[in-house]
């Protein structure tokens, strides 16, 4: 029986009827020889690895031990953060695959777990995002509608665990197939470098699945992003408080560009190889390997966004720090004590908005 290949560097496979194997194009083969290539990925990774779990690690024991109280947007930061740093446990694997030359020495079911867990702290890291935003759109917009909803700690961890749902859900047919490939031109096995078509059972579901991605996991949650912070920014212009409408926009313009230069590369490039590669039997692979290691840098700016987004986090890290607190925030009441946009009234969200 012929294996059908689907490759995601270059142009379809061809099978020696005389030899019975298959054979790698040669984009896809120059692609494996691509040394510098391999070597700048790899130093991003790891330049990526070392501000991660410097950033986050100190992120995440502010967030846990010293932010108080656990607001929604407290624990979707939380969340985002353990995201960023699940990805820590994993990049050192992706790093020796590049090194190696794409050669994956460990086993199929870790090279299932590194493309899960990388795929998942992106997808989870915009859906997350998303919900902050959403949170502090009901704060500062809609006050008093959502008022006894954002008191409760139980629907933000509900969300959470949708988030999380949501990813693997879509991403379940990366965590059961083998995503190995021995590569005998250049005696490597690739990691999720070459797929098989029946990897899936036919072109309509790649395109479903591809589309999913997409729509579902950056399209729709970019959308609803950008619905919140136009809205929120519209708000705070009618305010007389110049110092919280700088604050707002600064954190609006930061989760605006992880969208624009960590996310919408990859997705965007992703779509369009899929594309082209199911439809055309063209690639547009090498790009799209690229693109993932701005993915990655998302993690290394999540901090800048608990920064701007929560009043406490920033009172905790200056004394960390020993810099000297901002009078703004010395002022502030235990009455305020919530997260960005906690709004128990119109007025009060607006006081609330630089918190």
């Amino acid at each position: 029986m012929r294996e059908v290949v689907l490759l995601e560097g270059g142009k379809t496979t061809m099978n020696d009827s005389k030899t019975d194997r298959i054979k790698m194009d040669n984009a896809t083969l120059a692609m494996f020889d691509n040394h510098l290539a391999s070597e700048i990925v790899s130093a991003i990774y790891i330049i990526v690895t070392l501000t991660n779990l410097s950033g986050n690690g100190i992120s995440l024991f502010l967030l846990l031990m010293r932010t108080s109280p656990k607001t929604p947007s407290i624990i979707f930061m939380i969340n985002l953060t353990l995201t960023d740093l699940i990805l820590v446990t994993v990049l050192p694997f992706q790093i020796m695959y590049q090194m190696q030359g794409y050669n994956w020495t460990l086993s199929p079911g870790m090279c299932n777990v590194l493309t899960v867990v990388f795929y998942a702290n992106m997808y989870s890291s915009v859906l997350s995002m998303t919900a902050i935003s959403a949170d502090r759109y009901v704060g500062i917009v809609k006050p008093m509608r959502f008022r006894e909803m954002r008191k409760r700690k139980t629907y933000a961890i509900v969300i959470c665990i949708f988030i999380w749902l949501l990813v693997l859900v879509i991403l379940s047919p990366l965590q059961h197939k083998d995503l190995t490939y021995f590569v005998e031109e250049r005696n490597i096995t690739t990691c999720f470098d070459v797929l098989r078509k029946d990897l899936l059972p036919g072109i309509a579901h790649w395109t479903g699945f591809i589309f999913g991605m997409f729509i579902i996991l950056f399209l729709c949650p970019f959308i609803i992003t950008v619905f919140c912070y136009i809205n929120i920014i519209c708000v705070l212009v009618r305010s007389t408080n110049s110092h919280q409408k700088g604050r707002a926009v600064r954190l609006a313009c930061i989760v605006l560009f992880v969208y624009i230069f960590c996310f919408a590369p990859n997705n965007i490039l992703l779509l369009a190889h899929g594309i082209v590669r199911l439809y055309y039997d063209k690639s547009l692979y090498i790009y799209y390997k690229l693109s993932l290691t701005l993915s990655c840098i998302n993690s290394c700016i999540d901090p800048f966004i608990y920064y701007f987004a929560s009043k406490e986090f920033r009172r905790k890290l200056r004394q960390i720090l020993r810099l000297q607190t901002l009078s703004t925030d010395m002022q502030m009441t235990e009455g305020h004590r919530e997260s960005f946009f906690s709004g128990r009234s119109t007025v009060n969200a607006k006081e609330d908005c630089d918190s």
